[in-house]
């Protein structure tokens, strides 16, 4: 039982993490980038890198030792329900995933980063040796980094298409198809990975182990796909379920990341296919409502489930962003790690921006939208930061190697804006004082 004063500790640590990473995603979005890249160098000033080099050391004072675990939990619940949102959102573009333009891009965009992250981790691996990884150039390590340089933030794509007036159009919509597809392969390879790593006895005993993992892990998707998401669409049609919507959505991740977890995944599987298994019911746009005096009324309201949950994940994320701020330390980085930075960062762009490039020319579009889509699938955020610390938490990259990919994820995401500015895709003009405001679950997901 907690007793009052770690109650005051964690309850105050909530407080500092929520407005320290208000405060800074207001200033990323007054920069015209996506606020979780101020929510994740929120998380970073807070910890050892910035804070805690301080006389007095003031982050061990605002996060002591014994409440760690505590905000490591609340953490873990704010990303399994963050992960339910990304499940929510892969299956919103399934229609949209046929066709031959989407397909090649998401060959494209995910081959070539992930065969060049490959190429990385085994011709850099005296390099990677030299930043604390013993174990780079295994099979396992090699798959994790071809994960981690080809994964794309789908909720930030989806923020800046908005953004960038780009919902609607066909660049938009491969680019948002395109990622979804890349996401739902990038997790099933690194569920694979950290069932790996994490097996016990010879490589014929780790390999079964993985397979049967796997099974079990196909019979739960097949259970929520086939059998519970059929039943969640039929109930949910009755208007009068609108108020357990949220209550039964919390209470499917939960089940889901409790038996992900008991597979000897992490519980972000399960909230993962938990989103994917509840259905899209979405409310009709108001037919009285003018288009001329109201910009918005010709688009279709956001269901008040999905505008909970986000409002749920802007609650509790602050503390994920908190928590893995205090696993890195940027001042511990040397010389070669910066080196190995530049190339990390390289490759990531390379793979992303030609790979998505080259996959889009195939697929028929002209020049310039190929571009767009390219420079769209290079977006990271708080997606990669999730798969960053399955591989700490799963013992496949060290502290050091954890912080270059960090960073990484930050400066691919801050290239971003600039980029889709020269070429000629402008930001919406923000709303002044008075004006009709953001949707609240749009302006949630945009922080991410």
């Amino acid at each position: 039982m907690l007793d009052d004063s770690t109650t005051a500790a964690v309850l105050a640590a909530l407080a500092v993490a929520a407005f320290t990473c208000a405060l800074f995603g207001a200033g990323a979005r007054a920069l015209r980038q996506p606020p979780v890249i101020g929510q994740i160098l929120a998380g970073i000033a807070l910890g050892p890198s910035l804070l805690g080099r301080l006389p007095g050391d003031p982050t061990a004072r605002l996060f002591p030792a014994h409440v760690l675990p505590y905000l490591g939990m609340l953490g873990q619940v704010a990303v399994t329900v963050f992960m339910f949102s990304v499940g929510h959102e892969l299956t919103a573009h399934r229609r949209q995933a046929a066709g031959r333009t989407v397909a090649a891009v998401s060959v494209g965009a995910l081959v070539v980063p992930m065969g060049l992250g490959a190429a990385l981790a085994v011709l850099g691996r005296a390099s990677l040796g030299a930043a604390g990884e013993p174990g780079a150039g295994s099979g396992t390590f090699v798959l994790f980094i071809a994960v981690a340089v080809s994964i794309t933030a789908l909720p930030v794509l989806a923020a800046i298409v908005r953004d960038r007036e780009l919902d609607g159009t066909r660049t938009g919509t491969v680019a948002l198809a395109a990622s979804g597809l890349m996401d739902a392969v990038a997790w099933l390879t690194l569920a694979a990975i950290t069932l790996g790593a994490r097996t016990t006895g010879g490589r014929r005993d780790g390999i079964q182990q993985v397979g049967l993992h796997l099974l079990l892990l196909l019979a739960l998707a097949v259970a929520l796909l086939g059998v519970v998401r059929p039943l969640l669409r039929r109930w949910m049609r009755n208007p009068g379920t609108a108020p357990y919507q949220l209550p039964v959505a919390f209470a499917l991740a939960a089940g889901s990341a409790a038996a992900t977890t008991a597979l000897g995944l992490h519980a972000v599987f399960g909230g993962l296919l938990a989103g994917a298994a509840m259905p899209h019911l979405r409310e009709r746009p108001d037919p009285s409502a003018d288009p001329k005096s109201d910009p918005r009324s010709d688009r279709t309201p956001v269901p008040f489930l999905t505008a909970s949950i986000h409002a749920v994940e802007t609650l509790l994320l602050p503390l994920f962003f908190v928590t893995t701020g205090l696993a890195l330390d940027v001042g511990s980085l040397r010389l070669g790690d910066y080196v190995l930075l530049v190339v990390v960062c390289a490759v990531a762009c390379a793979g992303k921006l030609g790979g998505g490039y080259l996959g889009a020319r195939l697929g028929g579009l002209p020049r310039q939208p190929s571009a767009t889509v390219a420079v769209l699938l290079n977006t990271r955020g708080l997606t990669e930061l999730i798969a960053l610390n399955l591989g700490l938490a799963s013992g496949i990259i060290h502290e050091r190697l954890f912080t270059v990919l960090v960073l990484m994820a930050v400066i691919t995401t801050l290239i971003t804006s600039p980029l889709l500015s020269v070429l000629g895709h402008r930001a919406k003009p923000r709303r002044e004082p008075g004006s009709h405001p953001v949707e609240p679950a749009a302006a949630s997901t945009s922080a991410r």
